[in-house]
């Protein structure tokens, strides 16, 4: 419980259990991260690869957010509440220390990089803003060692194998990842790491769970594709909607960073997408340059015709997609959420 009490000195206006909206690159926007927040969870707006674009989206969060920030001006210095989503490899960090200094926000989330490259990020925040929290995204316990370590991060985000977008290709479910990294770093006398749950949790019984596990908190990403405020274009959202069996209807595989040339996604990350053709040949033997050339054969033949949008572009999505079927407000979500976790919670104890 000391690390939630941690974490709510660090984010005053959160509510427990701690709500937390995936850093989704271009669906995760200011208006997602307004809301979310709004009610009481950690809005996060997800990766923009322009400074400008980036700068747009914290100064609309600013103006939305004033209120709460002279709420809790004094506690501690006046903090931007949302977090920001960073994939740090390929991206030097002094292009966007500016923005840190200038906005503040409550976290930045960092993600995709090697322990040095972390190490560098995470001292340069800190200087530009120190009360800014530094959370960093591992998918496997020897990661979470060495970024804790070397790190020293105010919280360490554990995402599980279940989760949608990019992650570790080799991983664990949160429900034996989290528990591994708490012992480790129990063992290890690092007690002051606040550890984050993500990875196939959809509704309050998935955060109960979490928060029995030892998380202080809980990311939610897939949940929030169903959002009416996040940046997604229509026939994404339906695809979402439509789907059902999350273990057979999404898979984990590099093909989809591939589909039209080569990624410059390093090897040890994968990602996790609504399944579609292009896996389907490569799954067949087809080697990744072979699939291209089928990829634009099948396009070139439904010419005049109207070809599933999911063959030619990337869905991510995670193994609890079949769970999101509607249209909501992430107000509702997060409240939803947060009081149903409470009610499993309350009833859990009762049982004791």
């Amino acid at each position: 419980m000391s690390n939630i009490r941690q974490l709510k000195r660090a984010l005053p206006w959160v509510q427990t259990p701690i709500i937390i909206n995936a850093p989704m690159s271009g669906a995760a926007t200011s208006d997602l991260a307004v809301a979310v927040t709004r009610a009481g969870g950690l809005g996060q707006i997800g990766f923009l690869d322009s400074k400008r674009s980036l700068a747009g989206q914290l100064e609309r969060v600013k103006h939305e957010l004033q209120d709460i920030m002279n709420t809790y001006k004094d506690t501690p210095e006046s903090v931007l509440p949302v977090g920001v989503g960073m994939i740090v490899f390929g991206s030097p960090v002094a292009y966007w220390l500016s923005l840190f200094s200038k906005y503040k926000p409550a976290v930045v989330w960092l993600s995709f990089a090697t322990t040095d490259e972390l190490k560098v990020w995470s001292e340069e925040i800190r200087k530009a803003s120190p009360h800014t929290q530094v959370w960093i995204q591992v998918g496997s316990v020897s990661a979470a060692m060495e970024a804790a370590q070397a790190c020293r991060p105010d919280a360490l985000v554990l995402q599980g194998s279940d989760a949608g977008g990019h992650g570790h290709a080799l991983g664990a479910s949160v429900i034996s990842l989290l528990p591994e990294v708490a012992d480790v770093l129990r063992d290890r006398g690092i007690d002051d790491v606040s550890l984050i749950a993500a990875g196939g949790i959809m509704d309050g019984r998935g955060v109960a769970a979490a928060i029995m596990l030892g998380a202080a908190g809980v990311v939610m990403g897939t949940r929030f594709l169903g959002a009416e405020e996040t940046e997604l274009p229509h026939q994404f959202r339906e695809a979402v909607f439509d789907a059902s069996d999350g273990g057979q209807a999404t898979v984990r595989s590099r093909v989809f960073d591939e589909m039209w040339g080569p990624s410059p996604w390093p090897e040890l990350y994968d990602g996790r997408c609504l399944r579609n053709s292009s896996y389907d040949y490569v799954k067949r033997g087809m080697s990744m340059s072979d699939m291209r050339i089928q990829l634009y054969r099948d396009l070139q033949e439904a010419r005049g015709q109207q070809l599933d949008f999911k063959e030619t572009v990337t869905v991510w999505a995670g193994t609890g997609v079949g769970m999101v079927k509607k249209s909501e407000r992430a107000a509702d979500i997060v409240q939803q959420v947060r009081s149903e976790a409470r009610r499993r919670l309350r009833d859990a104890s009762s049982w004791l």
